[in-house]
């Protein structure tokens, strides 16, 4: 491990052995300790962590994470700590940068970007996960656990602290997959500490958003629509917050078909001033209302704000194409949808539409190649769908490879 960077990891686990050696190893040119508090892993967990070097403390679980981190920093040697889940990986390319600014004389955190791995409509957050090991510094809310408020005060009474912002991706978070989520019961775990808080908390607005947008994801829109709203209505909730308020509440208004306020609460959310690639769901959401609606046009404008901010976001191309499609402008829709794959080389319904504008076009084989391809990501990726598609095209004369 380096020895100039005076920066500790630390980590919370419960039988992360499948994850927790590529976390652990993405750190290792830049701490110089782990701190690991384990929860109870009955796997192999400590083994693991015992063999990158880390300092291994038990811990009885309380159903409070910021308990358990307060309890993992109180561990640290350091002037600063890198805070990581074992689902993450550090990205080496911000090692650099990292180590820049936790020389800055004044700096108290160094927010970081996450990149949500299997999130197709958020695909970035950000986090205050790298700060300097000050005593006033603690973790608080029982889920989501962060250190915003401790620093908020600490700002206040101290003044010349400094908050940095990285932005570039730093943290690469594989958390969201459904079936990780599924496989750890996520949820329920997430539900009972919220609700837990909320009792205490009831017009806490960072707990309204991630509460309220749970609730609704779980099919309560009712109850997630008046915790929304409650949030909204907190003088204390930060800039980062009121946009994830917006943003949830669009959504919701989507789904209960209340078009006109729900492009209210997009346009609140996008007009915030809050860092490009965290609006990257709103543009795209907003988007898709406004393909929905058949405004082509300042859909076209939305899903470029979106590739703008990032040229990698092949789902970004991928509604490009549809829209250019619906304006009549089939080679630009072409390039659309080959970036996508480009970008996302399983991007079944990339090569369906890419296969359908080629063979309008009369590039009959190169349709037919788009074509199979389409059919073989959909047979991993939904068989019925490719029973559709190869049966669609033996009817309109169009043979495919099937190798079952």
């Amino acid at each position: 491990m380096t020895q100039n960077s005076n920066l500790s990891l630390s980590i919370i686990v419960k039988n992360e052995g499948k994850n927790l050696s590529n976390c652990l190893q993405s750190v290792q040119n830049l701490v110089d300790e782990i701190i690991l508090v384990d929860t109870g892993s009955t796997d192999n967990t400590k083994e693991i962590a015992h063999s990158f070097g880390a300092k291994v403390y038990d811990y009885v679980w309380r159903d409070d994470f910021a308990h358990a981190r307060n309890y993992a920093l109180q561990y640290v040697n350091t002037e600063w700590v890198l805070v990581l889940d074992a689902d993450e990986v550090l990205n080496q390319a911000i090692i650099p940068e990292i180590k820049e600014a936790i020389t800055k004389q004044y700096a108290l955190v160094v927010n970081l970007i996450r990149e949500e791995i299997g999130s197709l409509s958020s695909p970035y957050s950000q986090l205050s996960r790298l700060f300097r090991r000050h005593p006033d510094i603690k973790f608080s809310r029982p889920y989501h656990a962060l250190i915003d408020d401790a620093v908020l005060a600490l700002q206040k009474k101290e003044t010349h602290w400094q908050i940095i912002d990285l932005p570039e991706v730093a943290i690469q978070h594989y958390g969201y997959q459904p079936e990780v989520i599924i496989s750890q019961d996520k949820t329920q775990r997430a539900l009972k500490a919220m609700e837990s808080y909320l009792a205490q908390n009831p017009t806490d607005g960072y707990v309204c958003s991630k509460l309220g947008a749970l609730y609704i994801d779980l099919g309560d829109t009712k109850k997630g629509l008046k915790l929304l709203k409650t949030g909204l209505k907190s003088n204390l909730a930060t800039t980062a917050t009121i946009f994830e308020l917006h943003y949830h509440l669009a959504n919701a208004f989507v789904e209960q078909k209340e078009w006109e306020t729900a492009v209210k609460h997009y346009q609140k959310a996008i007009e915030l001033p809050v860092l490009g690639k965290l609006k990257l769901g709103a543009y795209l959401n907003f988007g898709s209302l406004c393909y929905q609606g058949k405004d082509y046009e300042n859909a076209l404008k939305l899903y470029q704000a979106c590739v703008a901010i990032e040229p990698n976001f092949a789902i970004a191309y991928y509604n490009l194409g549809l829209t250019y499609r619906a304006l009549g402008r089939n080679f630009k829709a072409i390039d659309a949808y080959q970036t996508a794959i480009k970008l996302n080389p399983n991007y079944a319904w990339a090569y369906q539409n890419l296969a359908v504008l080629l063979l309008k076009q009369g590039e009959i084989e190169d349709s037919v190649k788009a074509f199979q391809q389409a059919y073989n990501l959909h047979k991993v990726q939904n068989p019925p769908l490719a029973q559709q598609l190869y049966d669609e095209l033996i009817h309109m004369g169009i043979q495919l490879e099937n190798n079952e």
